[in-house]
């Protein structure tokens, strides 16, 4: 069965550009250590709030939902990615962490932080499966 890791991160905006430069070569080393898929996303700042997601039968004012900057602790000058990555299987996802996390292209010591790493919010996830009707 795959495995899901997934992040959300609060990224200053003004480190778009940097962060979009680490993701791309995180994402060379995951998928060499055996992922499936990596994909990286901005927040749409100027997307649907959480209200739009209800019917209107139980649909609650914008502000009485926790949107994901909420939940993120995003700063006024910051935006969020959320990134998930596919696995194989769990062992998969073990063994390639265990590799991606030695890899020296991973080690970014001595460089400026382009986010603030105690802040990322993550998690292992496995998938539901679904009726196909």
């Amino acid at each position: 069965m795959p495995y899901i890791d997934c992040y959300l991160v609060p990224v200053p905006r003004a480190n778009k550009a940097a962060y979009e430069r680490m993701a791309a070569t995180s994402a060379r080393v995951v998928r060499a250590c055996g992922a499936l898929r990596v994909t990286e996303c901005w927040l749409d700042e100027s997307g649907p709030d959480a209200s739009t997601y209800h019917g209107d039968a139980v649909r609650q004012a914008a502000d009485a939902y926790t949107g994901f900057r909420q939940a993120a602790g995003a700063r006024e000058d910051e935006t969020l990615v959320m990134s998930w990555v596919e696995w194989p299987d769990k062992a998969a996802r073990d063994a390639g962490m265990a590799k991606v996390t030695s890899d020296p292209r991973m080690q970014f010591e001595g460089q400026v932080p382009v986010f603030d790493g105690v802040r990322l919010i993550a998690g292992g996830f496995l998938p539901m499966p679904l009726p196909l009707a």
